[in-house]
């Protein structure tokens, strides 16, 4: 029974396989016919494209061969006239080099005729040179003959005559400029160092190295003094002074070249002496004191002196050597009075002008500092002062203007010539300062023998403390230019050789006399 189901089964299975296979078959028979049919209408549409494509290039070309042989037409007219402008062009430059040939033939020609002149020319003109050269000759030798003079002498009389004309004409010129520069100049400055000088004024101390402290009696003497002489030796090795106690009744002497340390046995003397107890250890106390209120005095002098200068922000150290200006004099003149009163003067005379006053002040205060230390470090007060401005960082424009205030720099500013103007004035003015008789006199000769030492001088004399030299010349040598020019001379001399302060002001005086006989 099973059997034959599946047997049934089976034939129903492969009647489905069968009829699915026919069904196939017919299916892709069907396919076949309709895939044949299809390529043969694209064959047939594929060689209808093939043919219209071919006409379409055949057109194409045409259009192309018939483009191209246009514009080889066209390029050949172009090459053509091209070929016609430049055959053109270049027989105009033929034409044109053969006219420059043309040109440079004749121009050659012509150069050759003007060679030949100026041949003949230079001929005849050596010829005339040796002609006039001969007769200049002869023409010299005559005159030679008639005047008794060679031509040396005679070319030298020339120049000696010449010289004289110009140096005349030279010192009139001067004498002119400097009466034009003098009448608006001296004006203008005459007033403002006027103003200057009258705003201020300073004290004048005498320069001297030795103190006094008066004694209550002469018994205080032999106090100072003390056993075998201990006492006096120790005072004058603490401070470095040395104590004179002579004859003069109730009086002892300090003398010493340094003032601080005067000042210092002053002042520890006068405490013993205040005290009554002198022995050596008293008298170390005693000096160790007075150095400390020294050092304090010399620290407020310094910063009253800022003060009244006006001058601040100085290194602490700068206002300390300013302080020891006090104990310091030049020619009787105190240092530190004499820097505060440059320093008014240039700031004054700075402020007139226009210039920086409050660099002038300060220059002006700083200029001297060196002499603070001068007699403790080698070199010139002027160098030591820069060094010391240097080490404390002061502008450069202050160190400039102290190097400049004596003349050992060239002064690149105003206010540097202001501060030199100042320190003549403070020093030159009536009363500043005094001289040793011995060194004054030997100014005034030595002025005198400057002034004498000039040709055609007659006599000299030095006036007004040296402060003029008047001098009398020959009128028969020196005529009135001449003596301009003299005065110049004169005072460039007086310059070179002399050391002076202030300024010195030469006159020169030309008498002319007629004398005649009654007879």
């Amino acid at each position: 029974m099973w059997e034959v189901k599946r047997i049934e089964l089976i034939l129903e299975l492969l009647k489905y396989v069968i009829v699915a296979a026919v069904f196939g078959l017919a299916g892709y028979l069907i396919r076949k016919r309709l895939a044949e049919a299809a390529i043969g209408s694209a064959e047939e549409e594929a060689k209808r494209i093939l043919h219209e494509a071919e006409k379409d290039a055949e057109a194409l070309k045409r259009e192309a061969l018939l483009e191209a042989k246009e514009e080889i037409h066209k390029l050949r007219a172009d090459q053509e006239r091209e070929g016609r402008e430049r055959r053109s062009e270049l027989q105009q430059l033929e034409r044109r080099l053969l006219q420059k040939e043309e040109s440079l033939d004749r121009k050659s020609e012509a150069l050759e005729k003007r060679e030949a002149a100026l041949q003949r020319r230079e001929k005849e003109t050596e010829h005339l040179r040796a002609e006039i050269e001969a007769t200049l000759e002869a023409q010299r030798q005559e005159l030679e003959r008639l005047s008794g003079l060679t031509a040396e002498q005679a070319r030298e009389l020339i120049l000696k005559t010449v010289e004289d004309e110009v140096r005349h004409e030279t010192a009139v010129m001067i004498r002119e400029i400097e009466a034009e520069a003098k009448e608006e100049a001296e004006k203008r400055a005459r007033n403002i160092i006027s103003l200057a000088i009258q705003r201020t004024a300073a004290d004048h101390v005498a320069e001297t190295t030795v103190s006094v402290v008066n004694l209550p009696n002469d018994d205080m003497k032999g106090r100072i003094i003390g056993r075998e002489g201990r006492n006096i030796r120790a005072l004058e090795t603490l401070t470095g002074i040395d104590l004179i106690i002579d004859d003069t009744p109730e009086a002892v002497i300090l003398s010493g070249f340094d003032p601080v340390r005067r000042e210092i046995a002053r002042i520890a003397l006068e405490k013993l002496i205040a005290d009554g107890r002198i022995h050596p250890a008293r008298i170390e106390e005693m000096v160790e004191k007075a150095r400390k209120e020294v050092d304090a005095f010399i620290r407020e002098m310094g910063e009253q002196a800022t003060l009244e200068a006006d001058v601040h922000g100085l290194h602490p150290e700068l206002v300390r050597l300013l302080g020891r200006l006090h104990f310091r004099t030049s020619y009787g003149q105190n240092v530190l009075k004499h820097s505060i009163e440059v320093a008014h003067l240039a700031s004054i005379m700075a402020a007139e002008l226009g210039v920086d006053a409050r660099l002038a002040r300060r220059a002006g205060l700083l200029h001297d500092i060196g002499k603070a230390v001068d007699h403790e470090v080698e070199g010139t007060h002027i160098e030591i002062g820069i060094d010391l401005l240097r080490k404390y960082k002061e502008s450069p424009a202050v160190i400039h203007a102290v190097a400049c205030h004596h003349g050992d720099y060239e002064p690149q500013s105003v206010e540097a010539v202001l501060v030199a103007a100042a320190d003549s004035i403070s020093a030159a003015r009536p009363g500043a300062r005094r001289e040793t008789l011995e060194s004054y006199i030997k100014r005034l000769q030595k002025l005198e023998d400057i002034s004498n030492s000039f040709e055609g001088v007659e006599k000299s004399y030095a006036i007004q403390a040296g402060r003029e030299v008047r001098i009398m010349v020959k009128p028969d040598k020196i005529d009135d230019a001449g003596s301009v020019q003299l005065s110049r001379e004169i005072v460039k001399k007086i310059e070179s050789e002399l050391e002076y302060p202030g300024q010195i002001k030469v006159t020169v005086i030309r008498e002319t006399r007629a004398v005649d006989y009654a007879k």
